[in-house]
């Protein structure tokens, strides 16, 4: 009868911590009783191992946590089109709406205007109103740290880069990525292939394939939502850094590492704030001490130097007393963009990149 008491004792002491535990990562106030309808725009898959499910996890996480019941809608197009996506969720009573692109920006803004009632959110976005805020990451500082592992990692000193279009998000991680490259190897290049696309596989493998055409590479970076770039890379044998998410398990023979988001450190706090009644409309473009972006574990492949020059950098960003686009900095035409003790505003790094740094190549 002893033993029964004390298992028993045991077992009503498993199922007090189980309900704790799940008490505790539900976040447990007057405003997450009920349920709140939340509708989400992609311009892609929720499950592409990239872009739009690096969103898809994290908000999953949050509906977990917050109470929410999400409408997903994907491969929506950047268009006017999509203004029919925006009026449907709002008819379908969702509270708060989010798209996780920047062409959809005009169209959301007119919902907003519309709609004062939702909240609205805007990845990569650059126009606020009073109920709809935009939301991006200092990627660029997760660059500039991959950067220093191709330039360790390169013998041939020409590396490829795959990029979607030639807009200031994109120019921002090509330069980033090429200052830190060239920070440990300063006579290797990085050329630049458009796919001009996000998300479609064909013409992303033709501008990786058109690199390697045209030039020796032997490792290669992207700016794209298509994994093609990390394929050809994988069939190939050419080294890889990826983006989005940590793609390392798919192609073990020549990952290196990547360059990955972690929206559910914004996600959380945003949406509830949102059902508190606190929103902001508002810019917020986080950095490498937030936690929403990150640099994915460094695989065996990486050259071991890369670990000690990564690490230091890092804690430069951590201390605050650098970031990525301090002078000097010129650009390909050997121009000084960027003087000694001077800095990138944020604006121009947001609205006005469009020059590269030296050590970049755009491929013809």
């Amino acid at each position: 009868m002893k033993k029964i008491g004390i298992i028993a004792g045991i077992f009503i002491v498993a199922i007090v911590i189980g309900i704790y535990l799940i008490r505790v990562n539900k976040v447990d106030t007057d405003v997450t009783k009920n349920e709140t309808k939340v509708g989400v725009i992609l311009n892609g898959s929720r499950e592409d191992r990239s872009w739009g499910q690096s969103h898809y996890e994290a908000l999953e996480a949050t509906a977990k946590k917050l109470n929410l019941d999400i409408t997903y809608m994907e491969h929506v197009s950047e268009n006017e089109n999509s203004a029919e996506a925006f009026e449907k969720l709002a008819g379908e009573g969702c509270k708060i709406i989010i798209a996780n692109s920047f062409g959809f920006g005009e169209w959301e803004l007119q919902a907003a205007e519309k709609h004062p009632e939702i909240c609205y959110f805007h990845a990569t976005g650059t126009q606020t109103a009073d109920n709809m805020s935009t939301y991006f990451g200092r990627i660029y500082q997760i660059r500039y740290l991959c950067g220093i592992v191709a330039g360790l990692q390169t013998e041939t000193g020409e590396i490829g880069y795959v990029a979607a279009f030639p807009i200031s998000e994109v120019n921002r991680g090509i330069n980033a990525f090429t200052l830190g490259v060239r920070r440990v190897n300063p006579e290797a290049k990085v050329y630049v292939q458009w796919s001009n696309s996000w998300t479609e596989d064909e013409p992303t493998e033709a501008a990786a394939r058109a690199l390697l055409d045209s030039h020796n590479i032997d490792v290669f970076a992207m700016h794209t939502d298509s994994l093609k770039v990390l394929e050809v890379a994988e069939k190939e044998g050419i080294w890889s850094i990826g983006y989005n998410m940590d793609n390392s398990d798919l192609f073990p023979n020549t990952w290196l590492t990547a360059a990955v988001w972690n929206w559910g450190s914004f996600y959380e706090p945003r949406i509830l704030e949102c059902l508190q009644g606190k929103f902001q409309g508002k810019d917020y473009w986080e950095g490498i001490n937030s936690g929403m972006v990150e640099l994915a574990p460094l695989s065996p492949n990486v050259n071991p130097e890369a670990l000690q020059a990564v690490e230091e950098e890092r804690e430069r960003f951590r201390k605050g007393t650098f970031d990525v686009f301090y002078g000097p900095v010129r650009d390909t035409e050997g121009n000084l963009r960027i003087a000694e003790g001077e800095s990138m505003t944020d604006y121009n790094m947001l609205n006005h990149f469009d020059w590269y740094v030296e050590g970049v190549v755009i491929n013809e």
